[in-house]
């Protein structure tokens, strides 16, 4: 009981989120559902019988009515801590996946930024700013990290809305691309290894509240 109560407060929080971005998201929401459960039952009804119909078509209403529901919340958890110092680190922690985050590394005066990220593909450093003033900043981090890791691959991603960039929405599949170049084991190693490189700033927080796929509080200090 106590898990479904857990359950419906996380749908409820979601919901509330996302309704403040779309307005009318109940009636997105019900459209899908009731267009769905017409376009199935129609046809079924007619070819077996009405029963038979709504045993299919309602079940297949209300999964494209939470298949839509959860697009929104994603796009509206986007768009809430889109622009904020540490945005980036707060989205890949919250994907599915292995994926070791260390926020900020480097940090420069206008809160640009370059998070470290360590995962089968390697080590993916990942900035947050104007390319004019990431650039040398993810140049120092990628020398400082070979020095550590020489034989381990090194990928670059600029976050951001300017050319060579890519948005907070393409994180995923951009992590998704990357070749699969160390095993688990090696993983666990590479990680070992760079936490030894200590930040010669403080780590800046990452924003706070409900993600894609796994509401949590992101930590403040990094790992």
């Amino acid at each position: 009981m106590g898990k479904i109560k857990s359950s419906l407060a996380a749908i409820g929080q979601n919901w509330s989120m996302t309704q403040k971005v779309y307005k009318f998201l109940w009636a997105e929401v019900l459209g899908i559902v009731l267009a769905t459960i017409i376009v199935i039952a129609v046809p079924v009804s007619i070819f077996i019988n009405w029963l038979t119909a709504v045993l299919i078509a309602l079940p297949m209403g209300l999964l494209a009515g939470t298949f839509w529901f959860s697009r929104r919340a994603m796009r509206a958890a986007y768009s809430r801590i889109e622009g904020q110092p540490g945005a980036a680190a707060a989205v890949i922690e919250s994907l599915r996946g292995k994926w070791a985050v260390t926020p900020a590394v480097a940090v420069n005066r206008n809160q640009d930024m370059v998070s470290r990220v360590i995962g089968k593909p390697g080590v993916i450093l990942v900035s947050e700013g104007a390319p004019t003033r990431v650039g040398h900043m993810l140049t120092s981090e990628r020398k400082k990290t070979a020095r550590w890791v020489p034989d381990i691959p090194i990928y670059e991603i600029q976050i951001g809305d300017e050319e060579g960039q890519i948005t907070l929405r393409q994180i995923q599949k951009t992590l998704g691309k990357l070749p699969k170049n160390l095993r688990g084991s090696e993983v666990t190693e590479v990680r070992r290894r760079l936490e030894a490189i200590g930040n010669a700033q403080q780590s800046m927080p990452i924003p706070k509240g409900p993600m894609p796929t796994s509401p949590r509080q992101v930590r403040r200090q990094r790992r």
